[in-house]
């Protein structure tokens, strides 16, 4: 992804990383020089020579002024004629860069290789890539926070292989996504914390052609990589590389994307389950249609449409560790086409879903009364054991209390799996002779708020 640099022209596969990778997430489209925050591949260029002068070797400030004046002046159609002659991508802009600067035209490009240019902006991209994704996560977690604690009382189903189970609340089962969204704020710091620069380190990491730049002087080659280094914004450079930097850097950072996908992907799923239940429904426009045949549904669209990339998102993971498992030696040349496919397709797949999302957490429909009925259809079978201790309170026997529930129960599953009905497990309660001891206390035994333990506490902390 050597974005505005690879493939000048514009291919399908330049589409990818020349209007895709860093200009997308800003929404520029196309990608001009003058429309971007800088111009990577010249930059990169300006700072190395820079530093070299800095450092005591003849260059003149004409000649780096000259560059730094040309920087955002790039002819693409240049490049890409030059590029069809050369069959290389870097020099097809090395060339026609000297040509705008004829006096630092001998100077352009010394000592480095093209991975100086392309692995070292592939990281300054990665770097801001995870800058613009974790606000984005940040409004979905705010968001979510606000949903859990405005729903943290109220009760609902829980469900446990997809089978009613103990009941939760809705504010507490919004937390099991929100703890997910919190686990991959964190991940996502830590990959862009973690990330390191390539720095000048030479055709293979050894950093030979530098040291033979300054007649052996070891600390100067260091020093330069230092100032490289701090220019673009890091704090710390790799000692030890081949040609490219690490291709495990490309598994880690893709990695905690697949895995913020797949909590999207969970999250997205259990609001499209809840919405066949009717519980909840992410947002709908009052003018928005549903189906052209059938005027009446409310699809998810939304959660679908995350669900879809983020499936995307989680498989590409695998071709970054195909990448890195491919690296022979000090480096082959299995990554590029592919890098340039895969790391853009990540991080705009990410951005893509966590847009989405922020627009279903702001606008989530709860139904309390569809989550009520739900509730008193599976709540009486629930209560049993808070009836038997009640009864057992009273003076009764556990044993016969327990039978008398089994069969009680069993009629009433009766009732609603071949008739139906209701499940009418209370009112049997109610009108045996066996419970009169409890009735008085039937309804406290039965508040659903009873069932739900320490949930909106669990929201609150």
């Amino acid at each position: 992804t050597n974005v505005y640099m690879k493939n000048p022209t514009m291919t399908p596969e330049a589409t990818i990383s020349a209007s895709g990778f860093f200009s997308s997430l800003r929404f520029h489209v196309p990608p001009t020089p003058r429309n971007l925050p800088y111009f990577p591949v010249f930059a990169q260029v300006c700072q190395e020579v820079s530093s070299l002068q800095e450092l005591g070797l003849a260059i003149t400030d004409d000649q780096i002024s000259e560059m730094e004046s040309h920087v955002y002046d790039v002819d693409f159609a240049k490049a890409a004629a030059e590029e069809k002659l050369t069959r290389h991508d870097v020099m097809a802009h090395v060339h026609v860069f000297a040509a705008l600067c004829p006096k630092a035209a001998p100077i352009i490009h010394l000592g480095v290789t093209s991975c100086y240019v392309g692995d070292n902006t592939d990281l300054i991209i990665l770097r801001d890539g995870f800058d613009l994704l974790l606000p984005k996560l940040a409004g979905c977690i705010q968001r979510l926070a606000q949903f859990a604690d405005k729903y943290k009382n109220l009760p609902t189903l829980g469900f446990t292989h997809l089978q009613p189970a103990q009941l939760t609340t809705v504010g507490k089962r919004a937390c099991l996504w929100l703890q997910e969204l919190m686990m991959d704020e964190r991940a996502l710091r830590r990959a862009r914390d973690d990330l390191r620069f390539r720095g000048v380190k030479g055709t293979t990491g050894t950093q030979a052609s530098f040291l033979q730049l300054f007649n052996g002087d070891s600390s100067k080659v260091k020093a330069l990589d230092q100032l490289v280094t701090k220019m673009a914004g890091f704090q710390c450079s790799f000692i030890i590389c081949g040609q490219t930097y690490p291709r495990k850097v490309d598994v880690e950072s893709i990695a905690v994307l697949s895995s913020l996908g797949a909590t999207v992907h969970k999250i997205c799923s259990d609001i499209r389950l809840l919405a066949n239940m009717k519980e909840l429904e992410e947002p709908f426009e009052t003018t928005q249609i549903g189906s052209s045949a059938m005027p009446y549904k409310r699809n998810p669209m939304r959660s679908e449409r995350a669900c879809s990339i983020a499936r995307h998102l989680m498989t590409l993971q695998g071709n970054t560790i195909q990448t890195a498992a491919t690296q022979w030696m000090e480096r082959t040349l299995d990554d590029s086409a592919n890098r340039r496919i895969t790391l853009a397709e990540a991080f705009l797949s990410a951005d893509s879903i966590l847009v989405t999302l922020q627009n279903i957490c702001e606008g989530i429909v709860v139904y309390p009364k569809v989550i009520e009925r739900h509730i008193t259809q599976e709540l009486p079978f629930m209560s049993a054991e808070n009836v038997i201790m009640a009864m057992v309170k009273a003076g009764g026997d556990r044993q016969v209390c327990h039978e008398q529930i089994r069969v009680f129960s069993q009629e009433a599953g009766t009732q609603v799996k071949q008739h139906g009905m209701d499940n009418d497990l209370v009112e049997r309660i109610r009108k045996s002779p066996y419970f009169a001891p409890i009735i008085p206390q039937l309804d406290t035994l039965l508040d659903p708020k009873t069932f739900i333990g320490r949930a909106p506490e669990q929201v609150g902390q």
